[in-house]
Order: C-alpha cells, then sequence, then structure tokens
C-alpha cells in the first residue's frame, strides 16, 4: 500500500513558477514509476508528466515541454513537479500518481495509488 500526499500549489501570476511536491508513505516507492496528472473544471484528468523508477527516463505531455520538469529524491520518497512560465491554461488539481512497474507510462488506468490533489491556479 502507498499513501501520495501533494504540496506545493497555490495561485500565481501568467510567468510565475511554482515546485509541486509527492511524499509517498510505504516501502515501494522507490521500485514504482511515479506520475503527475491535472483536472481542470469541467475537463477530463489529463497526463503531464511520468518519471521511472531509476529517475533515467522522463516523458511529459507536448504542452508542458520545456515549462515542467519531473523529478524524484528515492531517499526522501518524494517526487518533483517544477513548473515555470505558468499559464492560466495551467490552471487545475494537480495529482501525482504511482505505480508498481518501474517504467513509466502515460495513460492513468496504469497507476494504483493516487493522491488528494493539489490546486493550482494562474491569474492573468
Amino acid at each position: 500500500q502507498v499513501q501520495l500526499v501533494e504540496s506545493g500549489g497555490g495561485l500565481v501570476q501568467t510567468g510565475d513558477s511554482l515546485r509541486l511536491s509527492c511524499t509517498a508513505s510505504g516501502r515501494t516507492f522507490s521500485t514504482g514509476a511515479m506520475g503527475w496528472f491535472r483536472q481542470a473544471p469541467g475537463k477530463e484528468r489529463e497526463f503531464v508528466a511520468t518519471i521511472s523508477a531509476s529517475s533515467s527516463i522522463t516523458d511529459y505531455e507536448d504542452f508542458v515541454k520545456g515549462r515542467f520538469t519531473i523529478s524524484r529524491d528515492n531517499a526522501k520518497n518524494t517526487v518533483y513537479l517544477q513548473m515555470n512560465s505558468l499559464k492560466p491554461e495551467d490552471t487545475a488539481v494537480y495529482y501525482c500518481a504511482a505505480r508498481p512497474n518501474p517504467y513509466p507510462r502515460r495513460d492513468a488506468s496504469s497507476y494504483a495509488y493516487w493522491g488528494q490533489g493539489t490546486q493550482v491556479t494562474v491569474s492573468s
């Protein structure tokens, strides 16, 4: 069993930066891939970024490439999402997710554990 707790969300202006953190409890964190997803009001949850268990592989959705960076610290059981050059369209609840398999995936259905989400609001 893995429990995930996100933090770091908030209200910022266009062009600002935020760093989201997701801390996991459970012994299997370091052996599984992690992902970040987001859901805006009235929209479906969408993939943002994912990272392999060893950090050797990362993958990003096109709309965040060059602006967001996913990383992890297995010693701290924490995955991060550094978000730069934020835009109003980045406004959403951001969720981290964990899967037992070490390889990263884009599909939400492959993730077994989810956090409660953290709100990110970008004003224009």
